[in-house]
């Protein structure tokens, strides 16, 4: 009997970056700017986040594709409605947790749904915080809708949606935006996962510094030119931003173990950060807020790194804790499903 084939190490990484970049995001613009004190130091930090914009969110949803890819495009369809159903009721389970707990922390700057109304508006047609797992859903359906139609045709299509969004031109709806553009990227790991596997494999320290370089300078022309809201040029400063973020994710497996090990650690274990992660940074908010705490320029500069470190801890911790409760069902709400129809057929 053949073995399987080892996994591939740099969509791991890919994904531990982008989990790692998600937290310090919030952790910045949530909590530390609002800490009395903060300054030049904490304004470099929300700078240096803010360049990292194109890449974070396009990159997690481009090797998500890649790994949908066998569910959507082939079978029988079975795979992909499990996965988009788990993923629907994940955001449901968890919409419903956080606005619950977001309730100790009122001053906390989140969405957080106060009525009936609000609470089905963010359910549906304003997403929160947690809308990747929305749109992940509504992707998978996508994906096996369109999975009969040219690429070339589906892309372009989703390209010029992804324009549209990106160039600020959606009605206001919470993260509506957000889960429309990113469309674009989740089709092409979908799609194009040989081509990005084989960009992958070739990938060396001199693509990389190309790669480095291009981002960078188009981060320059954008900010320097004002076009940032021009339709179609966030989508291709993304299509930049996630080529290097494949080519870092890829040299870092590759060469550097000591920082790969810990990556693809974390990244084969996102959901429970992803969705944990805003309760106890509004936890620490308010706490802090009720210390009195100030900060100073050492503490500027190293404390959004130890947050975000402590705020990861705790998500892994709650996760491991929930599980060996048993509720670990809130991570997979399927197997309360599965149980009900079994005990239903029996």
């Amino acid at each position: 009997m053949t073995a399987p084939a080892p996994r591939v190490g740099w969509p791991d990484v890919a994904k531990g970056i982008c989990i790692l970049l998600v937290v310090l995001w919030h952790v910045v613009t949530k909590v530390v700017v609002g800490i009395p004190g903060a300054g030049a130091v904490t304004d470099a930090w929300v700078m240096l986040n803010a360049q990292l914009l194109p890449l974070r969110i396009p990159l997690f949803f481009l090797v998500s594709g890649m790994f949908a890819a066998r569910a959507v495009l082939a079978g029988d369809g079975a795979s992909w409605r499990r996965r988009a159903g788990r993923l629907a009721l994940l955001y449901l389970v968890w919409v419903l947790i956080q606005t619950a707990v977001l309730a100790l922390a009122p001053e906390f700057d989140t969405a957080r749904a106060t009525s009936g109304w609000e609470l089905l508006a963010q359910l549906t047609i304003s997403p929160t915080n947690l809308w990747y797992l929305l749109a992940l859903a509504v992707y998978l359906a996508v994906g096996r809708l369109t999975r009969g139609l040219p690429t070339a045709a589906v892309l372009s299509v989703a390209f010029a949606i992804a324009a549209v969004a990106g160039a600020g031109l959606l009605p206001d709806l919470g993260n509506l935006w957000q889960l429309v553009q990113n469309l674009f990227f989740f089709l092409i790991g979908l799609r194009l996962r040989a081509i990005i596997e084989r960009f992958a494999a070739r990938s060396g320290v001199g693509v990389l510094l190309a790669l480095a370089a291009g981002y960078a300078g188009a981060l320059v022309v954008v900010s320097v030119l004002g076009i940032r809201l021009v339709p179609g040029t966030w989508p291709l400063l993304c299509l930049v931003a996630v080529a290097f973020g494949v080519s870092l994710s890829v040299l870092i497996d590759r060469h550097v173990e000591v920082v790969a090990r810990p990556l693809r650690w974390i990244g084969r274990r996102t959901l429970p950060i992803y969705v944990l992660h805003m309760m106890p940074l509004a936890l620490i908010d308010a706490g802090l807020d009720a210390a009195g705490w100030r900060t100073t320029p050492v503490l500027e500069t190293v404390g959004p790194l130890v947050l975000t470190a402590v705020v990861i801890a705790v998500c892994l911790a709650v996760h491991a804790l929930l599980v060996r409760i048993g509720l670990g069902a809130l991570f997979d709400p399927l197997r309360v499903t599965d149980r009900l129809t079994t005990r239903v057929r029996r």
